[in-house]
């Protein structure tokens, strides 16, 4: 996996998190993610929030328009910001794992608000 000429090493552990935590210790872990990256004052991960807290993911090198790409990508609303819906989304949607098994973790998780 490459992001804009960075390469990055990916390992795709969700799936055995969702099997190890179940499907409601497994959002109320991915919501905890997004808690880590939210601007608190709005409640949203923003362009902002999300350069603040790139230490913290280990991408401090990352430039402002890979930065602005990865908001964008997660942005299902076009504004601006990723919400927690959004970022729970985003996360499916990067877990080949998850999307493999997706009807399955749908089905269970449909009982859970997230």
């Amino acid at each position: 996996m490459a992001l804009l000429g960075h390469a990055v090493d990916f390992q795709d552990y969700f799936p055995s998190m969702l099997e190890g935590m179940g499907s409601q210790g497994f959002m109320m872990e991915l919501c905890n993610g997004f808690r880590l990256l939210m601007d608190c004052d709005k409640g949203l991960i923003t362009f902002e929030s999300l350069k603040r807290n790139m230490v913290l993911l280990g991408l401090q090198e990352m430039r402002d328009d890979e930065l602005v790409c990865m908001l964008m990508e997660g942005d299902l609303d076009g504004d601006g910001a990723i919400s927690q819906m959004e970022f729970c989304i985003l996360m499916f949607r990067l877990s080949p794992g998850l999307m493999d098994g997706s009807k399955q973790w749908v089905e269970e998780l449909s009982g859970n608000e997230i």
